[in-house]
């Protein structure tokens, strides 16, 4: 008898332990009895009835899943490849589980999608100069599609874009004549603010005779400097300063 008992005992404890499941922190179990949803389990210890329940355990945590490369024609007919990456979190396990078979299958897929289609209908500047937004309308998209299944799509990446290498060399070209342009807009600009500089000096100067000589002197001094000579004037400066009030002179009795 006591045999009897052992063995029930044993048999009791063996259904026990089988049916203890340990649920982490970052996972929900969706529990299943006889093939019908029954509820989901928080974390920790739990218990379930062996060969008559089962759970699928479901991972609530934010997941990166990448979108392959795609073959993709621009709106103003550039092919290029382009990829990127997706991030989503399950909000609520039991339609991830309930409403769709392979949830992360199923969000590459439209997200896959959703890259082809926007990048087709964006010009090539466009998609190379505005990722960002491109992203945001790829995430609004697939975070439509996904609500009903509990998933949240929080962000959507474009990572590479590969450009044939005719499109590389040409757009090559077009960022050298760019900053050749720019240069020579900024000399021209530089040139015309010392002309406008020279001229301002030029009429300062103009208005002071003894600005004029000190500065007539200045340049002597400073050819006599560099070129290391002599410069012999045909007649005295005081001559100069006699005929420019003669002509002044006469230019007031007109």
């Amino acid at each position: 008898m006591s045999a009897t008992w052992y063995i029930i005992g044993g048999i009791v404890l063996f259904i026990f332990f089988s049916g203890l499941r340990v649920v982490n922190q970052y996972q929900r179990a969706v529990k299943f009895r006889l093939g019908r949803y029954v509820k989901t389990l928080s974390p920790g210890l739990r218990w379930i009835i062996p060969f008559i329940d089962r759970i699928v355990k479901v991972d609530v945590r934010v997941i990166a899943t990448d979108i392959p490369a795609q073959e993709v024609i621009t709106k103003d007919n550039v092919p290029m490849k382009v990829n990127g990456v997706v991030f989503f979190k399950v909000i609520n396990s039991d339609k991830a589980v309930l409403e769709v078979e392979d949830y992360k299958y199923a969000i590459s897929q439209l997200a896959q999608s959703a890259l082809r289609d926007m990048t087709g209908k964006a010009e090539l500047d466009n998609v190379l100069a505005k990722r960002e937004e491109i992203g945001e309308q790829i995430q609004q998209i697939v975070d439509r599609e996904t609500d009903p299944w509990g998933i949240k799509v929080t962000d959507v990446k474009i990572k590479d874009i590969e450009l044939p290498e005719n499109m590389k060399r040409a757009m090559a070209h077009q960022a050298e004549a760019e900053r050749d342009r720019r240069a020579r807009v900024i000399n021209a600009e530089a040139e015309k603010q010392a002309a406008q500089k020279l001229r301002e000096a030029g009429d300062i100067i103009s208005k002071s005779p003894a600005s004029m000589k000190l500065r007539f002197y200045q340049t002597l001094n400073d050819i006599a400097e560099e070129k290391n000579s002599t410069i012999v004037l045909p007649f005295p400066e005081e001559i100069v300063d006699v005929l420019k009030n003669l002509k002044k002179n006469k230019d007031s009795k007109k």
